[in-house]
């Protein structure tokens, strides 16, 4: 399971001690988007999840 790139997009994760979960963005878009989990398994569908969210309003904004 690769976390860190879905349809060419990377992701910069981290976990938050205080809040025991997982907090991540989508880099190098000028845009913030980001998802958060309580698992690796549910961080990679919210990866998955923020960065198909992302291209649809793109899609969309674009006509």
């Amino acid at each position: 399971m690769d976390l860190r790139e879905y349809k060419g997009h990377s992701a910069v994760i981290e976990f938050d001690d205080e809040d025991e979960i997982f907090v991540g963005h989508v880099a190098g878009v000028t845009d913030l988007v980001g998802f958060h989990a309580k698992t690796v398994t549910g961080l990679e569908t919210a990866f998955h999840e923020a960065v198909d969210d992302y291209l649809r309003i793109l899609a969309k904004a674009a006509g």
